[in-house]
This record gives C-alpha cells, sequence and structure tokens, in this order.
C-alpha cells in the first residue's frame, strides 16, 4: 500500500521526502531525533549540551505550561502543580495504580471506576493523553527549530509490553500534538536499528541473528527476544511490566531512609515538597552510586547516606524481578540462554551496575551496551521513520492497513479496535457489555477513520447481535473480534461469552476511498484534535456523572438505616450538584463535582461494607 505525505501547513497531499521525526516519549526523559547524512542524529536543547527533555510538565500562574528542565526545577517548590512519570499512567485506570497514589507529587483522582486515570491541577483535571501531547509538542518544536521547517510526521516508540489501551493513547497524544503518528514501534526492535542489527552488510557472518533486547526504563521494563534474517525483524517471544523502572530504585531508597530518620511513610503524601525533595535526593544517589561507592546528602536538616552495597541490595528483588521476565520470556520463545546471540541493553536505569553484570550472569555473555542506552531508542525510531519515508530498502515493510477500524459505543464516541498503519493480516478484540438492565439485543456499528466521534468517519456497516439472555446492565460479557486478512477484507464477529451466542460480518474497509480520500481523513483528524479532545472528555465526563448519579441513589436506598441524616442530605446535595454540573459543557466542573462527591461518599462506603460484612459473619465461626 502506498504512503500518503500530507502538508498540514497546505492541507494537502505532497510528494514524499519530507522529515519524519523519530520520537522516545519516556517516563523520565523524552527524545527526538531525526536522520542526517544517512546517519540518525538526536536533537539537542537550545543550548546544546543535551539531547534529553525531562519529561516534566509544571503549570504556572495563568495558562502558562513549562516543560523540561524548568518544569523540573519546581518539583519541590510547587510539587502538587509539576507532573512527572505520566507514561506509568498511559492507558491506566485508578484502580491500576492504587496503592502508588504516595509516589506521586500531584493529585491522581480517585473516581471507583475502570475509566481512565485523571489528574488533578489547581481547578482542571487532564488525562496523560493531554500531558503526553504537550511533552510532545515540546519535542515537535525542538526539531523544528533545529530544521527550520515544519515537521508533521513521527514514530512514537513504546515498550514492547504496552498493552492496546496503552498504545492508542500513546497514537493520540501524538495526534493532539499536531502529529502523524505513522507507526508505533516497539522500543526492542528500535534499538535493535540503532545497533544496526539486522541490517545486510553489518551482521556477522551467519545470516540468522537472535537478540535479547533488555530494556530498562524510568517507569518500565521489557525484554524481547527478537530473531532476524535478511533484514526481516520477527518478535518470538516479550516479557516484562509497565510499572517497574528506575523510579522504583528511587522510591526503595526513599523507603530505606525514612526508616532511618524514623519518619513515617504518611509525611510523603501530606508535606509534598518534602516527598518531592526526598525522592529528587535519592535519584540523585542512584545516579552517584554508578560510579561512587557511597553517597552522602541531607534532607531538612537531616543527614542521610547510603552505600553502593546496601542499595544493590534494596533493589536485588526489583532485579530478580526482571530476569524472572526474561526468564519467562525464553520460555515462551521456547529457546535457552546458549541460543542468545546478543543481549542488547536499553533504557538509562540499565547503567546501574549490579542490573548490567546480572543480566549478562543471567545470559552468560557480556552484554551490547556501546550506545548511549538513553538515546538508543530514538535514533532507532528516526531510522524506522527513515525506512518509512522511502529511503532505505534493505529491511521488509509489510502492508498495513490504512484508516483505523472500530466501532461506536456511548456517546457517538469511536472506539479504535484496530489502528491504522498495523500490519496485516492482523486480529484485534476487546469485550463490551450492556447498558441496560434485561437488554436482549446489541446494535454493532463498524466505522473507519481517525476522528474521535463516529459521525465524523465513515460506516463500513451494521449487524444486530440478538437474543441475549436478559441480565442485569453490566453483567453480559461480548467479545467482539476483528480480523483482517491479507486482502484487507475485515470480519468482525460478535459473541457473547455467557450464552455463547455469534454472529459475524464481513466488510471490505477500503472498498469506495481512494488515496485523495484517506489523506483528506487524515488531515481531519488532526486539524481538529483539539476539538475532538474536548467533545470526547466532555461526552466521557457525563457518561461517568450518569454513573455515578445511578449508583449514589441506589447507595442511598440500600444503606437508609446506616447514614445518618446529615450524611444523608450531604450527599443528596452533592448529588444533584453532580446533576446539574453534567448539563452543562465544562467537563471540568463535572470532574470536580464527581470528585467532591467521591471524596464524601468512599468512607461512608467502606462503613456500609464493614456493616454488611458483620451482620453476614453474625452468628458463625471463622
Amino acid at each position: 500500500m502506498a504512503t500518503i505525505s500530507i502538508n498540514l501547513k497546505e492541507g494537502d497531499i505532497e510528494r514524499p521526502g519530507e522529515v519524519i521525526a523519530g520520537i522516545d516519549l519516556g517516563t523520565t526523559n523524552s527524545l527526538v531525533a531525526y536522520m542526517k547524512d544517512g546517519a540518525p542524529v538526536c536533537v539537542k536543547d537550545e543550548a546544546g549540551k543535551s539531547a534529553l527533555l525531562p519529561s516534566v510538565l509544571h503549570f504556572a500562574s495563568g495558562d502558562t505550561i513549562i516543560v523540561g528542565e524548568h518544569a523540573r526545577e519546581q518539583l519541590i517548590k510547587s510539587p502538587a502543580d509539576t507532573i512527572y512519570s505520566v507514561k506509568r499512567l498511559m492507558g491506566k485506570s485508578y484502580q491500576d495504580v492504587r496503592g502508588f497514589e504516595d509516589f506521586f507529587g500531584y493529585k491522581v483522582i480517585d473516581d471507583d471506576t475502570e475509566s481512565l486515570v485523571k489528574i488533578r491541577v489547581k481547578d482542571r483535571f487532564y488525562t496523560p493523553v493531554e500531558l503526553s501531547a504537550m511533552i510532545l509538542k515540546e519535542l515537535k518544536e525542538r526539531v523544528e527549530n533545529r530544521l527550520n521547517q515544519p515537521v508533521t510526521k513521527a514514530v512514537i516508540t513504546v515498550p514492547a509490553y504496552f498493552n492496546d489501551n496503552q498504545r492508542q493513547a500513546t497514537r493520540d497524544a501524538g495526534k493532539l500534538a499536531g502529529l502523524d503518528v505513522l507507526r508505533i514501534v516497539n522500543e526492542p526492535t528500535a534499538a535493535a536499528l540503532a545497533y544496526g542489527i539486522g541490517r545486510p552488510g553489518e551482521q556477522d557472518s551467519h545470516e540468522q541473528e537472535t537478540i535479547a533486547v533488555y530494556d530498562l526504563g524510568g517507569g518500565t521494563f521489557d525484554i524481547s527476544i527478537l530473531q532476524i534474517e535478511n533484514g526481516i525483524f520477527e518478535v518470538l517471544s516479550t516479557n516484562g511490566d509497565t510499572f517497574l523502572g528506575g523510579d522504583d530504585f528511587d522510591q526503595a531508597i526513599v523507603n530505606y531512609w525514612l526508616e532511618e530518620l524514623s519518619i513515617d511513610k504518611k509525611l510523603l503524601t501530606e508535606e509534598k515538597d518534602f516527598g518531592q525533595e526526598i525522592r529528587l535526593a535519592a535519584e540523585s544517589a542512584k545516579k552517584a552510586l554508578s560510579s561512587h561507592e557511597s553517597y552522602k546528602s541531607a534532607i531538612k536538616g537531616s543527614a542521610v547516606s547510603i552505600t553502593r552495597s546496601t542499595f544493590e541490595d534494596l533493589i536485588a528483588p526489583l532485579v530478580q524481578r526482571t530476569l524472572d521476565c526474561c526468564r519467562n520470556a525464553l520460555r515462551d520463545a521456547g529457546i535457552g540462554t546458549e541460543k542468545i546471540d546478543k543481549v542488547v541493553m536499553v533504557g538509562g536505569s540499565t547503567r546501574v551496575p549490579v542490573v548490567r553484570s546480572a543480566v549478562a550472569g543471567f545470559f552468560g555473555k557480556p552484554v551490547f551496551d556501546d550506545l548511549d542506552p538513553d538515546e538508543v531508542v530514538a535514533l532507532g525510531a528516526a531510522i524506522q521513520a527513515d525506512i518509512l519515508a522511502g529511503n532505505q530498502q534493505d529491511l521488509l515493510l509489510l502492508d498495513i492497513t490504512p484508516l483505523s477500524l472500530g466501532i461506536e459505543t456511548i456517546g457517538g464516541l469511536m472506539d479504535v479496535i484496530i489502528p491504522r498503519n498495523s500490519k496485516i493480516p492482523t486480529k484485534a478484540g476487546r469485550q463490551y457489555t450492556t447498558s441496560v438492565d434485561g437488554q436482549k439485543n446489541l446494535k454493532i456499528s463498524v466505522f473507519q477513520g481517525e476522528r474521535d466521534l463516529v459521525e465524523h468517519n465513515r460506516k463500513l456497516g451494521e449487524f444486530i447481535l440478538r437474543g441475549i439472555p436478559p441480565m442485569p446492565a453490566g453483567l453480559p460479557k461480548i467479545d467482539i473480534q476483528f480480523i483482517l486478512n491479507a486482502d484487507g477484507i475485515l470480519t468482525v464477529r460478535a459473541r457473547e461469552l455467557r450464552s455463547d451466542l455469534a454472529q459475524e460480518i464481513e466488510i471490505r474497509p477500503t472498498y469506495g476511498i481512494s488515496e485523495e480520500q484517506m489523506a483528506t481523513m487524515l488531515l481531519d483528524s488532526i486539524k481538529n484534535a483539539q476539538s475532538d479532545m474536548t467533545v470526547r472528555g466532555l461526552l466521557e465526563a457525563r457518561n461517568e456523572a450518569s454513573n455515578l448519579l445511578n449508583s449514589g441513589e441506589k447507595f442511598l436506598k440500600q444503606n437508609d438505616g446506616i447514614l445518618s441524616e446529615a450524611e444523608k442530605a450531604t450527599t443528596n446535595a452533592l448529588l444533584k450538584a453532580l446533576h446539574e454540573a453534567a448539563k452543562g459543557d465544562d467537563k471540568d466542573v463535572i470532574h470536580r463535582a464527581i470528585d467532591e462527591l467521591n471524596d464524601f461518599t468512599s468512607p461512608l462506603a467502606h462503613r456500609a461494607m464493614d456493616v454488611t460484612i458483620r451482620d453476614a459473619m453474625k452468628g458463625k465461626k471463622v
């Protein structure tokens, strides 16, 4: 399939040859790279000192948002208004990050739902997608300033272990930043490209190589086993943890110091500035211990210190977790360590000596760490971008689907199941449920396009799954699978898992759409990214409010005898305030009302649960 080039400034299709950026959107730092004279280079800051852009945002007075090193300087002074490690929240719900609240200096909203997590800054609410878009926009401006020309296309890397939600969130962030994201690339593949592995003429004497890419960043870890032959990359297996990285090394030091100083961990939450001061000191200690045997500092007048041996003992369980993932990846690939030809180290956290020695010991061979572990992924992304631009012919690119495919969900939203530029053939699916008690039929409408609302996308077809056994809303499990074959023919299958009721339809997704029409649809999606995000945010807030209003009313009825009159009156007042807020067009007002209701009712819900359990256990022996 042809590659479509779009000139965002002029709003038309153009010939290939423009710069496509390679971006490593990291937990701690982010980078952007491009091809210069046939080689990838990372773009440095204005001072020409560092290519690293700290993945930190500071919300100053007014509408000023600072990204990078200057934002990082505000972590201690203004922790509640300074956001970091947002990659750890990509595609996550509050339930996914519960228990890690102390790590963040800012407010992560507990809405007790499975919806995507939200972050409160002053009186506004942001999603990780919006925050990541601000970082990407800064990287976009950095490369544009270097080249003195617009850059509107990018390849963005993600951990190999990122799930579909996290990948789609990354793609949405790119779109919101004004970038046409041509490909989401796994970080291990990008690293292999940066090392020249897999490119004809640069391999060892044997044509086939099996490599392990050990990628330990600030917030995520993954291990991938790749088999490469004549420029064709095949991922044999991948394993990892999207909530394990250098941040956890820092936290181990923090916990050690808190114990040494006899300080309660609650102080991290109560005094956010202290929490950031000790976290940043721990980060400095981690870096210093890579080249020194000990580290000393002072925090709020109290002396703290740590030796390298103590640090290595503290993080030993974390390092072991990464090795367990390596063992699982090898098992899934069906090979042993003796079959691995190279072990490539990626990510800033691999600078820790004990990590390198542990990995070398596990695989029984020296590790590859010649390139800067912070830059290697961005360099590989730039090479992948160069391949997509048609400037390299020695690596195989498989056919891809030109536009995203998905279904309509509540509120007229487009839920993407197969993102555009996915390799074909491919298969992807998700589970859904009903929204009404006793619902027997479910209409499934299939759309193609890049906009957040289905009304702006192209409808490909629809069918009705009939005869669902009557059940309470949310109980049916309806599995929807999209199967896209090598000819671009889409089959959609829907099956209710409890009753095994099934139906399918065949659709030709690209029928009747020219390349020019595809380009126009992509262009519209980027031009309208901000407005689409605003509409989506409002609809999602209203849906969340509606669910909360229903559950709130049920809670009052079921616990009438447990709650005091004052508690019932306050809850009713907050429910009424939420009901009024949901009628408006300001999602932040709705989220504030949701937040206030949750803050007040959460303790009541826990108390009611305790009473219910106590009553249920009355007269029984355990």
